[in-house]
This record gives C-alpha cells, sequence and structure tokens, in this order.
C-alpha cells in the first residue's frame, strides 16, 4: 500500500535527541555533576570529565553504569563508587533537560490538527518518565511506550504496533519522528509508517519520506500532506 494512500490521523515521537536535546543535556548535568561532587573529582581538569563522560556515553546509547566504572578506574576516583555516581545522575538528569526549540507550540499545533500523539523511546522506564515530565509534555500524548516497561524496544516492531494499537491507528495514518536512521526511521517504514528524520550532525544521507532541521516544519509538513490527499 501506497503511504500515502491513508490519511494522516496520528505522529509519534522519539524522545532523546529529537524531543530532548539530549547533547546539550547530557553537557549540562555532567557540568553541574563535577561541581556538585568537587570534593571527589576536583583533581580531574573540569573539560576532561565532561568531554570524557560525553565520549564513554556515546549518544545514550551505553548505560550509564559502564560509563561510570570507566571513569572511576581511567580517572582513580576514590571515595565514591561507580553506583553513586549512578544515583546521582538517576537523581538529577532530569534537571539539566533542555527541549529542543519550538517543542510546546510544535505539539500544541499537531493537537489543533487533531491529530493522535504517541512517544517511543528507548531507556529506563522510570528516569525517562522523570525527563518527559521535567520537559511538561506528558498532557500531549495519548500514549507514552518505555521500552524497559513494555519489555519492548526500538527497532522491534512489536513496540511501533502496541503503540499504534492503543492509538487506533493503522500504521499507513501515521508519521514517526525520530533522528536515528535504522532504529526510528527505518524500523517505522518497515511497519508501514511514514518516517521523518530529525537531522543531527551524527550521519550523512539518510533515507527518510522527510527530513527537517526543526521541529516547527512537522506541522507544516503534515499540513501540506493532508492538503495533498484531500485533492487526490
Amino acid at each position: 500500500m501506497n503511504r500515502n494512500s491513508e490519511n494522516i490521523k496520528s505522529v509519534l515521537f522519539d524522545l532523546d535527541g529529537t524531543l530532548l536535546n539530549r547533547e546539550q543535556s547530557v553537557k549540562s548535568f555532567t557540568e553541574k555533576q563535577y561541581e556538585r561532587l568537587y570534593k571527589w573529582v576536583g583533581h580531574v581538569p573540569k573539560d576532561k570529565y565532561v568531554s570524557r563522560f560525553i565520549e564513554l556515553d556515546e549518544q545514550g546509547y551505553v548505560w550509564k553504569d559502564k560509563v561510570y566504572q570507566q571513569l572511576i578506574k581511567e580517572y582513580k576516583i576514590i571515595g565514591l563508587t561507580w553506583e553513586n555516581l549512578l544515583q546521582d545522575y538517576i537523581q538529577h538528569f532530569k534537571y539539566s533537560c533542555i527541549p529542543y526549540p519550538n517543542l510546546m507550540d510544535m505539539l500544541a499545533e499537531l493537537k489543533t490538527q487533531n491529530l493522535a500523539l504517541g512517544m517511543i523511546t528507548n531507556g529506563k522506564g522510570q528516569f525517562q518518565m522523570d525527563n518527559i515530565k521535567t520537559l511538561g509534555i506528558e498532557k500531549y500524548f495519548d500514549t507514552i511506550l518505555i521500552s524497559e516497561w513494555e519489555g519492548l524496544k526500538k527497532p522491534e516492531p512489536q513496540i511501533f504496533n502496541k503503540a499504534l494499537e492503543q492509538l487506533n491507528v493503522l500504521p499507513s495514518e501515521s508519521i514517526f519522528v525520530g533522528d536515528h536512521p535504522e532504529k526510528d526511521v527505518k524500523a517505522a517504514q518497515n511497519v508501514g509508517m511514514k518516517g521523518i528524520w530529525k537531522k543531527n550532525e551524527h550521519w550523512g544521507d539518510v533515507e527518510a519520506d522527510m527530513i527537517v532541521d526543526e521541529l516547527m516544519e512537522i506541522p507544516s509538513y503534515i499540513r501540506a500532506l493532508k492538503s495533498l490527499e484531500d485533492s487526490i
């Protein structure tokens, strides 16, 4: 079935790197953590601590237990365990959450178009939900699926299908927006959705139904798509 053959009724989003500016958030958090725990980590230059954390984190694809074990080993941090550092991360990261520009306006605009909104994010359940609540966007979503709580994760088709079922829409009536070419865009296309790529510097050419730099491009794209479909 051609993906243009159905009227768009829902938009689903990834969280990290799509709605949440994760790179800026991680940098902000790590700087604050360094200052908070200066007594134990102050022997390491601040810029070195921050840059090494970001490097080991690998854009969020390495859980922080591994990151902190490595930091303690490399920088000979004593008086704190990696568990202490991990707990600090879990407790405090939400206070450093930085959204991409126009996040609220974009979601509000989609709601005016009578679209059902969903979110599918990989990660730890309560940790991700805390970040979503801190951003103040939970109220906009009709369903939120977090991999730990679902026992499923992107790019598995089951998690996309579960979200679509909860929204009571067909894949061909839905769009998925994400920053990862395979786990977001391609995975969504594989179940019959349109895939919008939220552009970032980590990947080059990405095959997507639409590529956006800014969040406010999304409502405009959907409005244009609906106009096209209405005229067919």
